[in-house]
């Protein structure tokens, strides 16, 4: 039967989650006050969710956040997760000890009570739910509930049309994170701390660094689409492709420390820079300018044998070719660096050499390598750089990355004092072109200041010797700059990116 008599189509029903682990864990801190956000948190609690209200109003204690702000945060990272990839899933736990609504890492007090707008968002077909599975500690299977929006769901988001620079962080969430162990592993306790005098300014110097990102506009011309496209390479995960958002919902940076303690670790995670590799980070531009990234030149190596009292000649990783049987002299220098850096960060050698191996895709020979040959090439760096023999393999990497995060705050801190963003990847920064000479003799003078003598740099992109310091170059580069294409894309995110700072100052720029 057609015509206007004809019964409506039903609602595609909620499909099953194919890949659980093609996830992200919910993000706790997503809100907006753009209108069209409030628009269509209101929408779906009023349609769906009214009856909730009544729980509200019974006498006891009331939470600190109400349902509908709860479902706000839930249904807007929803949002930012369909518009990233529409078959990414968020991860979060269900059970009731799995929401701590008095946390410092919870700035909006979400409680178990978003558990039930997930049970009930999905039996209105309204989102797509894997369970959460466990298989005993530590078993690889373990994993929380996973969610996606459903068709109906991303109905509603195509009606409520909103960018990502229309959706932020909440200002109060915790940057400042102490974990148990290190920061890469996964599932690790965060540590309730007390604040000090000296967190706290940690904390406030951090927010403003914050603040000046998300006024900022950082992204890659060429793309069309807001995403770099990346393939795991090692992992459970391997051979997967993901995406990594370059826009305002991934600027975000946190300082995280390890080992419940405040010297060891420090550095600054989060910003989408991070995560895309070399080959994109060369291509960023900020405020609509191309960047140069100036890296310490090999930082932790170079930093303990200062230590010692001994300055690096030529390439440290430079040794007699024929090491690795097969392997050309370029590869073979890969694999020494990567060998020694790995160690630095190693308690012993055997766990150096099992890492060593994992950090390498699937099919790669250094997966092949074995624990003697690894002893050879190790040896040999040793036998080349002998006053490094007790720095390797015994856990320094975790003190060094303290050092190098005291560099990094100082880099941010006099930057952002001055309202000009730049871009922390742990031992190189990422700056517009115009700001490459200043950039350069503060990494000397901070590094001799809080090391006791200067760290050698490198620059990614023009030369140093023409940035800043020749104007004829200057002038080129300039020219250069409006040449370079820009994406339709690009173009767009840029508008709304001013168009969310126009109505963020109150209708003026």
């Amino acid at each position: 039967m057609t015509g206007p008599d004809a019964a409506p189509e039903p609602a595609p029903k909620p499909k099953a989650i194919a890949n659980p682990w093609h996830s992200r864990p919910i993000d706790v801190h997503r809100w907006s006050d753009h209108p069209t956000a409030i628009a269509l948190a209101i929408r779906i609690w009023e349609t769906y969710l009214r009856d909730l209200a009544e729980k509200e109003s019974r006498p006891g204690p009331k939470p600190k956040t109400s349902y509908l702000n709860q479902l706000k945060v839930l249904v807007l990272d929803l949002y930012v997760a369909w518009l990233e990839d529409p078959e990414l899933s968020i991860g979060l736990p269900m059970s009731s000890n799995g929401w701590d609504g008095n946390s410092r890492y919870n700035a909006l007090h979400l409680t178990r009570k978003i558990t039930e707008l997930v049970r009930r968002l999905h039996a209105l077909e309204l989102i797509d739910l894997a369970p959460g599975s466990y298989g005993g500690p530590f078993a690889t299977t373990n994993r929380n509930t996973r969610i996606r929006a459903a068709a109906p769901l991303a109905d509603l988001f195509r009606d409520h049309e909103l960018s990502l620079s229309d959706i932020r962080h909440h200002p109060d969430q915790e940057c400042l994170i102490l974990k148990e162990a290190d920061a890469e592993e996964e599932g690790t306790k965060l540590v309730e701390y007390t604040d000090t005098d000296a967190t706290n300014e940690m904390r406030r110097r951090l927010r403003a660094y914050n603040a000046l990102l998300s006024r900022t506009f950082i992204d890659i011309p060429e793309l069309e689409e807001g995403f770099v496209e990346r393939v795991i390479t090692t992992g459970k995960d391997a051979g997967r492709t993901i995406r990594i958002p370059t826009g305002s919902s991934r600027t975000f940076v946190r300082r995280i420390f390890s080992r419940g303690s405040w010297n060891k670790n420090g550095r600054f995670y989060g910003g989408w820079w991070q995560q895309v590799g070399k080959q994109y980070r060369s291509k960023i531009f900020i405020n609509d300018k191309p960047t140069v990234e100036i890296d310490f030149k090999g930082m932790h190596v170079s930093m303990l044998s200062l230590e010692q009292g001994v300055e690096l000649q030529g390439d440290p990783y430079e040794l007699p070719a024929g090491l690795v049987p097969g392997a050309p002299d370029v590869l073979q220098r890969a694999l020494i660096k990567q060998l020694v850096l790995t160690a630095i960060n190693a308690r012993d050698r055997k766990s150096a050499f099992s890492a060593f191996r994992n950090g390498w895709p699937t099919g790669h020979m250094a997966k092949n390598l074995v624990n003697t040959d690894l002893e050879r090439l190790l040896d040999a760096f040793i036998a080349k750089h002998p006053h490094l023999a007790d720095r390797l393999c015994s856990d320094q990497g975790i003190r060094l990355m303290y050092l190098d995060s005291c560099i990094a705050a100082r880099i941010l801190d006099d930057y952002t004092a001055a309202g000009i963003p730049v871009l922390c990847v742990h031992d190189s920064f990422i700056v517009a072109y115009d700001e490459v000479e200043r950039l350069t003799r503060m990494l000397a003078d901070v590094s001799r200041q809080q090391l006791g003598y200067p760290l050698r740099v490198e620059a990614s992109g023009p030369s140093l010797d023409t940035m800043g310091q020749h104007s004829r170059e200057v002038q080129l580069d300039f020219i250069i700059w409006r040449q370079t294409a820009r994406s339709e894309g690009y173009l767009q995110r840029l508008e709304a990116h001013e168009r969310a700072l126009q109505a963020a100052s109150g209708g003026s720029v």
